[in-house]
Parts: structure tokens; sequence; C-alpha cells
């Protein structure tokens, strides 16, 4: 799995002019499904997700959780993080999981990370076109990769 987290000061994402999730101070979480992911990898992304420290403490320094500020999450799926683009110009999407095989580990991706934040997740619709409208608070953005460990 792949994942792009970013600390916002508020996102929400819309589907058909309806808002599905929106949250305030959090993380936004960008999920990508791979055929190879496994529960594993999965376990290893919602163990870190809600302790990675990139809120400021009392004296300006990345020393908080979303979880040390009472923040919100918000996740969306999004096969693109798994594109190559390393042949042409037309991104490869040959190792993003089939909805088949991608949505059930995506729901349990979202359970699971509510169940280590200790409340549940705000998402949007797997599959849906979604509009995600974010203000990146900093910024602050990062990958994390559960094949590669980081």
């Amino acid at each position: 799995m792949r994942v792009v987290i970013q600390r916002v000061s508020e996102a929400a994402v819309t589907i058909a002019g309806t808002v599905r999730g929106r949250i305030g101070r959090g993380l936004l979480v960008l999920v990508g499904v791979e055929e190879a992911d496994t529960e594993a990898d999965l376990e290893w992304l919602c163990g870190k997700i809600p302790r990675v420290r990139v809120f400021d403490d009392a004296q300006g320094v990345m020393n908080l959780s979303v979880q040390d500020v009472g923040g919100e999450v918000l996740v969306v799926s999004q096969f693109t993080l798994l594109a190559s683009t390393r042949k042409g110009h037309r991104p490869s999407y040959c190792r993003a999981a089939k909805p088949d095989a991608a949505r059930p580990l995506y729901e349990r991706f979202v359970a699971r990370l509510g169940q280590h934040l200790g409340r549940p997740v705000q998402t949007g619709e797997f599959g849906a076109m979604m509009a995600v409208s974010l203000v990146n608070d900093g910024p602050v953005t990062l990958v994390m990769d559960s094949k590669l460990r980081e």
C-alpha cells in the first residue's frame, strides 16, 4: 500500500455535489492498494499513521501526532498513487489492485485505522469520482509505502 499523508487545517471530499466527509485539523490520507498487498501492509500503515509526529509542540517542533493533538483523519482511496510513469507519457496502473481485491482491503484499512486512532475516520467513497479540497498546513506532506517500510 502506498499513502500520501497531508497535515491539514481542514479537508473535505465531495461526491456529486454532496459533502461525504469533512475534517478540521488533522490528516488527509490518500490510499492506493497494490495487487501484492496483505493484512501485514495494512497493519504496518495503521500502526504508523496515528503516531507519526507531524504536529508542532509548544516549542514549534514537529513532535506531536494526530492522536496527541486530538486531530481528525479523512481517508480517500486513490489508485493513481500506484502509477508507473517509466515508459511513455501515459501512466500505467498495472500495479494497482483490481476493485474486487482493493475494496475489501481499503475498507479494512479504514476500520483498522479508526481502531488505532481510537475513533472513526471520515472517508470518501471507494471508486467514486470525488472532489477533494484541503488546506495543507505547513505544507506538510509525507509518502509512506508499506513495501519499503518508509
